[in-house]
């Protein structure tokens, strides 16, 4: 093949070369459903969702997992506040993740493990570790994994141990022969609930955080798979110890490509809580449409940062807007990808050089005014198509051209009406849609056994 991706692993452009030809595995690092995602998570779902559907149009077959941590401290702590299990918590975050996902135009992924199915396969790597002398019980119960038995470790961030060890502002704590070590099996503590304990041959306790998508990536691709990828923040330590646990356990390769998406920034400044810039999928989806949001994250490169201002969302809805407006004043004919065309050529040229996203939606302007030109109903249907491997304009012109008006009560009813009725005659797909096309609107809806509400999403 000719698409080359960038791999943080090598830091050059490496080719596509799949372990079984035809046929790309591909893991991606997910959420922590203690809360609901932010749009840090939504750059890091679409950069990856165009890379799947980019492998799909290039005729390869693509095994996506995504995994889910629904086990932490993070999600121990808040369902303690909210007096709930750590079960019913995660459900309800999975279930928003999936709702913001699906708003954004994210295909599902085709494994969506979740942490907590497999503390078994957790357990059988751990032992494996102990056996190779890289992990060791201490006094408290922790298992740890001991970093320096293991040459390789820092190759991918690129972070020798002897930085490492000048940067340390703390003694050996928890029975750590070496504050680089980390935990693989934390031992449980009698404050935690009963759902954050699983029974093992190290006594009762839950796994650490890099444990788990190490065991869930080995079961469900393989000890060697084609991509493994996740926001440029996991590089260190996750991905590093990910690389060290498997690849210490397999004596093979974890990822033949590691591939990081970039920060996101707020008005030039990093987006976090305590800077008060931080904003939810579900901030954004209030106030902007969801193409407009997926357009933004999408024109810029996956690898550069994302900065998030009204101003560049603003620019993003009037560029949609323009391509929008070609597509309603020449209809599109549906077509099949010509990639020999001048305009598919250029297109997948910059697809195919890591993923050159900024580099392909230029070229969907230029064929937008190559349609108001021409009137070609034909490349009318090519820019439809061509938008449709980024999953872009795939919505009815006069819809999206006729949005951003508030939704008044009466037609917000008018679909829950119509959305009751699709369910009624089980058209699933469709009431399903007529929810997220209101999610994107800033519509919450909300069904009880006494019917649905509504509400701005918060």
């Amino acid at each position: 093949m000719s698409l080359r991706i960038y791999s943080t692993l090598s830091r050059a452009l490496e080719p596509l070369s799949p372990l079984e030809p035809g046929h790309v595995r591909m893991y991606v690092c997910g959420m922590t459903v203690y809360d609901l995602c932010h749009l840090g998570h939504a750059r890091s779902m679409v950069a990856f969702d165009v890379v799947q559907r980019w492998l799909k149009a290039s005729g390869l077959r693509v095994t996506y997992v995504r995994n889910v941590t629904d086990i932490d401290d993070k999600i121990i702590k808040r369902a303690l506040e909210n007096g709930e299990t750590i079960r019913a918590l995660t459900d309800r975050m999975v279930d928003a993740l999936h709702q913001d996902a699906d708003a954004l135009g994210v295909e599902r992924p085709t494994f969506e493990p979740r942490a907590t199915e497999f503390v078994p396969q957790m357990l059988q790597l751990i032992g494996k570790l102990e056996d190779k002398g890289l992990a060791y019980q201490s006094a408290n119960g922790d298992v740890n994994y001991a970093v320096r038995k293991f040459p390789g470790y820092g190759k991918l961030s690129g972070k020798s141990l002897d930085d490492l060890r000048a940067g340390e502002r703390v003694a050996v704590l928890d029975g750590k022969d070496d504050p680089l070590d980390f935990v693989l099996w934390k031992s449980a503590k009698p404050s935690e609930p009963d759902d954050a304990k699983w029974d093992s041959v190290y006594g009762q306790g839950r796994p650490g955080w890099h444990i788990e998508c190490s065991a869930m990536c080995g079961q469900l691709l393989g000890n060697t798979f084609d991509i493994h990828a996740g926001g440029a923040d996991l590089q260190f330590p996750h991905h590093e110890n990910e690389i060290a646990q498997s690849e210490g356990a397999t004596g093979k390769p974890l990822a033949n490509i590691w591939m990081h998406n970039g920060f996101v920034t707020r008005d030039n400044e990093k987006m976090s809580k305590s800077l008060g810039n931080f904003f939810t999928i579900r901030d954004i989806l209030a106030q902007y449409d969801a193409e407009t949001t997926r357009f933004f994250i999408i024109r810029a490169h996956y690898r550069s940062a994302l900065n998030h201002s009204d101003a560049h969302l603003d620019d993003a809805h009037n560029s949609l807007k323009r391509l929008y407006t070609t597509l309603d004043s020449v209809a599109p004919v549906a077509v099949s990808i010509d990639w020999t065309q001048p305009f598919a050529a250029r297109f997948k040229a910059a697809m195919d050089e890591d993923f050159g996203t900024p580099e392909a939606v230029a070229v969907l302007f230029e064929l937008a005014s190559e349609v108001n030109k021409t009137r070609s109903a034909e490349l009318a249907g090519l820019l439809k198509a061509l938008g449709g491997c980024l999953g872009l304009l795939q919505g009815d012109p006069k819809v999206f051209l006729q949005a951003g008006a508030a939704l008044d009560e009466a037609t917000i009813q008018s679909q829950i009406a119509a959305r009751a009725q699709a369910k009624a005659a089980k058209n699933f797909a469709e009431a399903d849609r007529i929810r997220q096309d209101l999610l994107a609107k800033g519509i919450v809806l909300k069904d009880s056994a006494t019917g649905t509400s509504w509400e701005a999403a918060q």
